[in-house]
């Protein structure tokens, strides 16, 4: 870094919302905003070419993703050569961009602020089908005063495949209902919140025992289509499926398979190969199915959890500390 301010890149959204506490906690900044059109300016000024931008840092917040500029955006990441250091507004990195970027020597860094709303719905979705919660909103309907008994989580056995930030929140959030918690990671590091931990070469060996399977890996070579016809015919009739990692995960003929036969119970799916998921997919009228159109991360405290990263990052930045969850070029190829 020089002595000259730091510019940061963000977009028109993010600076309006964030821009002036950002102003205020960090001195020697300056905010260029990426507007709709993927035009650029610093401040209030006029238009500045890609090339006078100078940005030095980038911060990717979530409104890019929800109909923002992220094409002009990642474009224009792609071609500064002045970038050190971008921020995601997501906890995975397995589109090829964030590769590209880290082997330009740029510092890619993730976010933990979408974790909480994700393990808050993953408890959701399981404690809607274990509770058959449907029962009671069609007895209501029809003003019917119509008991039935329903499944606890206490006492169940999950297996967290992924322990980043999701995966340990949804296996803290389990634990605290009386579960009890397999997770499945590369590395364990023997500090995970769980009862047990063991690597992807011995999860056929621990899906038997399994009520609960929740999906928080990230996507790439060795986890395409793990959940496939070998990885189902493990599994009790009785289990329950949960994907909040990428539609990728799943081999979705496998799983249409499954659930047409009964041998799992259901699954709550957040993330598809193929999104918006289309029209006339079965999976829309199939009961044993939750669908969500993605929006699993979608609570409304990951935007203060985001800017409070954001800005702690940049503190450290700034005084040429290391960055919180920093990627590395050995998690990239994983």
């Amino acid at each position: 870094m020089t002595g000259s301010p730091v510019r940061i890149l963000l977009s028109e959204t993010a600076e309006g919302s964030y821009g002036e506490g950002l102003r205020s906690a960090h001195r020697d900044i300056e905010l260029v905003t990426m507007k709709g059109d993927g035009s650029v300016a610093l401040g209030e000024g006029p238009p500045l070419e890609w090339e006078d931008a100078a940005i030095e840092v980038a911060w990717g917040t979530s409104d890019l993703f929800d109909a923002g500029p992220i094409r002009p955006f990642f474009g224009l990441l792609r071609r500064s050569e002045g970038l050190r250091w971008f921020q995601s507004g997501a906890a995975g990195f397995d589109a090829p961009i964030y590769g590209e970027l880290v082997k330009k020597g740029v510092s890619l860094t993730t976010s933990d602020a979408n974790s909480i709303s994700i393990a808050e719905y993953v408890l959701r979705c399981v404690l809607e089908h274990f509770q058959e919660s449907v029962l009671w909103s069609d007895a209501q309907a029809e003003r019917l005063w119509s008991r039935h008994d329903f499944r606890e989580v206490a006492g169940t056995t999950w297996v967290v495949v992924g322990l980043g930030s999701i995966g340990t929140g949804v296996a803290l959030r389990a634990r605290a209902f009386g579960a009890h918690v397999i997770g499945v990671r590369r590395r364990p590091s023997g500090d995970e919140p769980v009862a047990e931990v063991v690597t992807p070469e011995a999860l056929l060996s621990v899906l038997p025992r399994a009520d609960v399977v929740v999906l928080s890996a990230p996507a790439n070579a060795s986890t395409q289509h793990l959940v496939d016809r070998a990885f189902l015919a493990a599994l009790p009739d009785t289990a329950f499926l949960v994907n909040v990692g990428r539609g990728s995960l799943i081999d979705e003929d496998a799983l249409a398979e499954a659930l047409e036969a009964g041998s799992i119970s259901g699954a709550a799916l957040d993330v598809f190969e193929t999104e918006p998921l289309p029209t006339d997919h079965p999976w829309w009228d199939d009961p044993r199915v939750v669908v969500t159109p993605h929006n699993s991360a979608g609570g409304r405290g990951r935007y203060a959890r985001g800017v409070q990263l954001f800005s702690e990052n940049l503190s450290r930045y700034q005084r040429g500390e290391p960055l919180l969850l920093l990627v590395t070029e050995d998690e990239l190829d994983a």
